[in-house]
């Protein structure tokens, strides 16, 4: 049963504030690098790529699946392009810009440039730059890590939460060509070389082993792949930290209050769960709190973060997607419109 407010309420300090944020950190990650270290290899690393691998896997089947006339053999196929598209996508990306998919530093950086720019037709660099070393580094502090890149104040809320998610297909690659031009020339080349081979790919499988007969028809199933997924997706990148409370720069709280109090946890869903990941929906928090630690192993540690942090009287914000989704139909203006109003914790910085 999902926990913590459906709307953000003013913060008051927490009681185990005089302990010390750093003193509460190091607590707890003394407790969750138990967890890891008693962890096999196939619980921190394996269960995570087992799924990349079952979504590479099953490609094949989904591109055949579009030859067949049958109409729900065709729906199949693009159901299955369309959940492995976003697991690749948003899990494999996710995983890799956080290096959680292996320890090699050379594989990481091989991962992160199939996923990021092969498959999701994105910049590794801005990935980068402005998912680990802004957004986490930053959380919920206004003007950094505050996630007002999500917010478009010209759109209403009906046309915002319903129909701007049909335009990432087509966005995602146009932002990544406008992004180069503040990258070197080599690297721009080599993103433009992968995202190219990612998109002509795709292009290619849906007219060489899908059979369709035009470029108009399989740029249609490409759109619609593309955008199976995409309206939990804007959502859930919206549910968990807008609507939260929100810190200044020159007065932010300490990192455990900071992810206590601007982070979110999604209930359970078992499609987001394998196509996204538990690191973005069910353990959010525990991700941000330890952001390299992979889907399988967040979701190990659940039990321990939640625990520590109800101990110490910090909070831990949980919801389900419904609720959230009524919010901000409901409060829309307020949370992404207007600008964000700021949280004053006295006894936390």
């Amino acid at each position: 049963e999902p926990t913590g407010p459906t709307e953000p309420r003013p913060m008051e300090p927490a009681r185990s504030a005089p302990q010390g944020g750093e003193a509460l950190l190091r607590e707890l990650e003394v407790l969750v690098q138990d967890v890891v270290r008693t962890s096999s290899w196939w619980e921190r690393h394996g269960v995570d790529c087992a799924i990349l691998a079952l979504s590479l896997l099953a490609l094949p089947a989904g591109f055949l699946c579009l030859r067949s006339e049958n109409a729900l053999v065709f729906s199949s196929g693009i159901t299955v392009l369309g959940v492995c598209h976003y697991t690749l996508t948003v899990k494999g990306s996710h995983l890799a810009t956080h290096g959680a998919l292996t320890e090699s530093k050379r594989w990481s950086k091989i991962w992160l440039l199939f996923f990021v720019e092969v498959c999701t037709a994105f910049t590794a660099e801005h990935a980068t730059h402005g998912h680990v070393k802004m957004h986490h580094a930053y959380t919920n502090v206004v003007g950094l890590g505050d996630s007002s890149t999500w917010r478009l104040p010209c759109l209403n809320r009906y046309v915002y939460m319903f129909l701007a998610p049909l335009l990432l297909p087509v966005a995602t690659p146009l932002v990544a060509v406008e992004r180069l031009r503040k990258v070197g020339l080599g690297t721009a080349l080599r993103t433009l070389a992968l995202v190219s081979l990612g998109l002509y790919s795709h292009y290619w499988l849906l007219l060489n082993v899908s059979g369709f007969k035009s470029a108009s028809s399989a740029l249609g199933c490409m759109f619609v792949t593309r955008s199976l997924l995409a309206h939990p997706y804007l959502h859930v990148n919206i549910f968990q930290h807008i609507g939260l409370p929100m810190f200044s720069p020159d007065n932010k709280p300490r990192r455990i209050h900071m992810m206590s109090l601007g982070v979110l946890n999604l209930a359970r869903l078992p499609v987001l769960d394998w196509a996204f990941g538990h690191s973005i929906i069910s353990c959010h928090v525990e991700h941000h709190l330890f952001p390299r630690l992979s889907d399988n192993m967040c979701l190990k540690v659940k039990p321990v973060v939640s625990q520590f942090l109800r101990e110490k009287q910090l909070p831990y914000n949980e919801d389900s997607y419904l609720a959230r989704f009524r919010l901000f139909l409901h409060r829309y203006e307020e949370f992404m419109v207007q600008a964000p109003p700021i949280t004053e914790l006295v006894g936390l910085q």
